[in-house]
């Protein structure tokens, strides 16, 4: 009997070893499986989004005050510019032949005015003559004022000191009061002006830190600062305007348009989980092969990533993204 026995354990050694292995890969075929991953330390930024345009600080867009065709280019992209210089110049010949007229006029009534004088003096002509000559030579010099101002109002002038930043329209072309031939400004300091939505313009400060991302320099994250913010926003858009100044050496360009962030709050070297970590405030942990719910508490909400002030060890391994349906308690395997 004792024989027997003896002969029969290693038999029952092999079946209890067969029979762990079937429950393990039983186990392993049933349990889902899982991606955990550990919280890790970082630091938590809170921005809000925007999009905006680069533009001068200062700068004017140039129309023509009164209608013509473009007959000259006095200044080119690139050029500094004085305040009053041409920039370019309307046909003007029929203003220049309308003066000569005028003037030709003034010249006979100032001739008329003198001699009508004299002849009064001397008696051989009323007085009414004189006025009517005076009054005849005063018109013809208001007119040629008038006609000197609107060959002046031909000539396209730059309003401020600074760059001609771009300039449209062609020798020959028709120009008219709505259209803008030059853009003039400075070309330092530049800045971005963005519509932010109304529900955000709250959380924006003067000062503020700004991360910029713009296509043509895809690579760097560029840095500026919240310099002004609109008091009245648009009721339409239900936006406010927020001007970003640029540092000096930045190396955007006039009329690029760029993503920014401006950066609400910050918090250095705190503990984050992803976002899809996170629901109802609570994670879900492994444990020993099984889910743990447990509840946290949480500070900035980024797009990616959430801080996790109370609730979470740094070594406590959580499901990154749980699947549909899964339940503390419930069996998994970790990728």
């Amino acid at each position: 009997m004792f024989k027997l026995l003896r002969r029969q354990i290693p038999l029952l050694l092999i079946l209890l070893a067969l029979a762990a292995g079937g429950g393990w890969w039983w186990w392993r075929i049933t349990a889902p499986e899982v991606e955990a991953v550990f919280p890790k330390r970082g630091t938590a930024v809170e921005a809000i989004y925007a999009t905006g345009t680069v533009e001068a600080e200062k700068w004017a867009r140039i129309a023509p005050v009164s209608p013509g065709r473009i007959a000259e280019i006095l200044a080119f992209e690139g050029d500094m510019v004085k305040a009053g210089q041409p920039l370019a110049r309307l046909d003007d010949r029929e203003a220049s032949a309308r003066i000569a007229e005028l003037e030709a006029k003034a010249a006979y009534w100032r001739e008329e005015m003198t001699r009508s004088a004299a002849l009064t003096e001397r008696g051989y002509r009323s007085t009414e003559a004189t006025q009517k000559a005076r009054s005849e030579f005063n018109q013809v010099t208001a007119a040629i004022n008038a006609a000197r101002q609107k060959r002046t109002d031909l000539l396209v002038t730059s309003p401020m000191d600074g760059m001609v930043l771009k300039r449209d329209g062609e020798i020959g072309e028709l120009a008219e009061v709505k259209d803008a031939l030059f853009w003039v400004g400075a070309p330092r300091p530049l800045r971005i002006t963005s519509e932010v939505d109304e529900e955000d313009i709250a959380r924006v400060r003067i000062g503020q830190k700004v991360l910029i991302k713009a296509d043509a320099f895809a690579e760097r994250v560029l840095e500026a600062q919240v310099d002004r913010i609109t008091p009245k926003g648009d009721p339409v858009n239900k936006t406010f305007r927020v001007r970003v100044v640029l540092p000096d050496d930045t190396p955007l360009l006039v009329g690029m348009t760029t993503e920014i962030n401006i950066i609400t709050a910050l918090h250095p070297d705190v503990l984050l989980v992803p976002v899809t970590a996170l629901k109802d405030g609570k994670v879900l942990a492994v444990q020993d092969g099984r889910v743990a719910s447990q509840a946290v508490q949480t500070g900035i909400r980024g797009r990616t990533m959430v801080e996790v002030t109370e609730g979470l060890g740094s070594d406590t391994p959580i499901l990154a993204s749980p699947p549909a349906g899964l339940k503390p308690g419930d069996r998994v395997r970790v990728k």
